[in-house]
């Protein structure tokens, strides 16, 4: 049997595995009974840890939110997670929270195991990250927008669109994500009826925050397809379709641009979106394959101005 000291560490990092627990169960994990369990509750209660009871037939107990942070427990690859997560958004795409990233690290790095620290240095030296410039967001507007995800309230904000304008919108929030260096806000638009993606460093959120809400499946019933569908091709205001004489796995194996669909054995029909129409040719003539364009009929001047271009030695 554990002596007091590991059994209280060994109840926290249950009440931390997951959310409701049995008294029974917990009795059973620890290999004591009910009453013991009872008593340990009141001495993590104690220490400052905000442990509530459930009620019910089978009612238990569930570590809640307290006035202060009382010290967490971590598994070997939980921590190593952690560490790797605060080295990264010491240098990504959210503001204000750099140096807080950095002094949190410090503290976990400290105390890390040697065998641990060994691997969380290993990553870091043998990977190098791409940086590039783009737009940032702050810290606050990310946890602001995340918050109304989990609790389901409307969200209002002004919003600035690619042509400058700002207008005021109403959403009820699913989620964030992070594409390309960018983070997006999905959420289904309160006036136009639809999902919509919102640039989340073009937002400027409104307080408070519209009524709560009873949440909407997710678009196409796969949000990550949904999501990727509509960042890599749907939301670009140019279209254009060009038949390619070639087979269709041999296209897919020269571009990950577009989406291509077989015709026949010999020929393919690439579909490229975009917001300009010389980067589109560019890519149709990178392929170095025989085509002809379908749509729009623009693409066909910018090929032949390109072809002209590359004649002209």
């Amino acid at each position: 049997m554990l002596d007091t000291s590991a059994r209280l560490l060994r109840l926290l990092s249950l009440l931390q595995l997951r959310r409701d627990w049995p008294s029974a169960d917990l009795a059973e994990r620890l290999g004591v009974a009910a009453r013991t369990v009872r008593r340990d509750v009141e001495r993590l209660r104690s220490l400052g840890y905000p442990v509530h009871s459930t009620p019910g037939v089978s009612g238990g107990y569930r570590l809640g939110a307290g006035a202060e942070l009382p010290p967490l427990l971590l598994d070997d690859d939980e921590a190593v997670a952690v560490a790797v997560g605060l080295r990264t958004a010491a240098g990504g795409t959210v503001t204000g929270i750099e140096e807080t990233s950095l002094r949190a690290l410090a503290k976990l790095e400290q105390v890390l195991p040697a065998r641990l620290r060994h691997r969380v240095n290993a990553l870091q030296t043998h990977t190098v990250p791409i940086t590039r410039e783009g737009p940032t967001v702050a810290s606050d507007v990310l946890i602001a927008v995340t918050a109304a995800c989990r609790d389901h309230e409307q969200l209002r904000f002004d919003y600035t669109g690619h042509d400058g304008a700002t207008t005021e919108r109403r959403a009820e929030p699913l989620t964030l994500v992070n594409w390309s260096r960018r983070w997006y806000l999905v959420g289904w638009d309160v006036d136009r009826q639809d999902w919509r993606v919102y640039r989340a460093d073009r937002l400027r959120l409104r307080t408070p925050n519209g009524p709560r809400f009873t949440p909407r499946e997710p678009p196409g019933g796969d949000v990550a397809a949904w999501i990727e569908r509509r960042l890599g091709h749907e939301m670009w205001p140019i279209q254009a379709r060009v038949l390619l004489h070639a087979p269709a796995d041999q296209v897919a194996s020269r571009t990950s641009s577009g989406v291509v669909e077989p015709v026949g054995d010999d020929t393919c029909v690439l579909t490229l979106r975009g917001d300009d129409l010389h980067l589109i040719a560019v890519v149709v003539a990178f392929l170095d394959l025989d085509f002809e364009v379908l749509e729009p009929v623009e693409l066909k001047e910018r090929m032949r101005a390109l072809g002209r271009r590359l004649t002209t030695l």
